[in-house]
């Protein structure tokens, strides 16, 4: 099974979740800071981890048209893609989830990116 990486892209703060070594359980791995540093640490990341493709949470509203962060979103995909495979999955509300199911910590983006992921597995993509 394939190793796989989710990002929950935010304007300061970019969650990331990955596979077990099953590849079939979602796990939150860290919380990094969105500035000049992120796509280089997202790259270290994914080779440390033998990470295949990257999924990142579409970001539209409840009517299906992309909210403002989605613009960025492309804008980072297209770098990303350059080492690696990566696929948009639509995501609402996984900070919001995130929240309900831990409370507000330091790792809720990340938990959020370990929902997206898990939503992408469940799938079958």
């Amino acid at each position: 099974m394939a190793k796989l990486m989710a990002i929950d892209y935010g304007s300061k703060r970019v969650g990331v979740a990955s596979t077990d070594e099953s590849g079939l359980f979602a796990l939150p791995r860290m919380v990094l800071e969105n500035n000049d540093e992120l796509l280089e640490k997202i790259i270290k990341f994914k080779e440390e981890q033998n990470i295949e493709k990257i999924i990142i949470g579409e970001s539209k509203n409840f009517e299906g048209e992309s909210n403002f962060i989605q613009t960025d979103i492309d804008r980072f995909k297209a770098e990303l893609e350059k080492y690696v495979e990566v696929v948009l999955h639509p995501e609402i509300l996984t900070t919001r989830e995130a929240r309900q199911l831990q409370g507000n910590t330091p790792m809720t983006d990340a938990s959020a990116a370990a929902l997206i992921l898990k939503n992408y597995i469940e799938s079958g993509l």
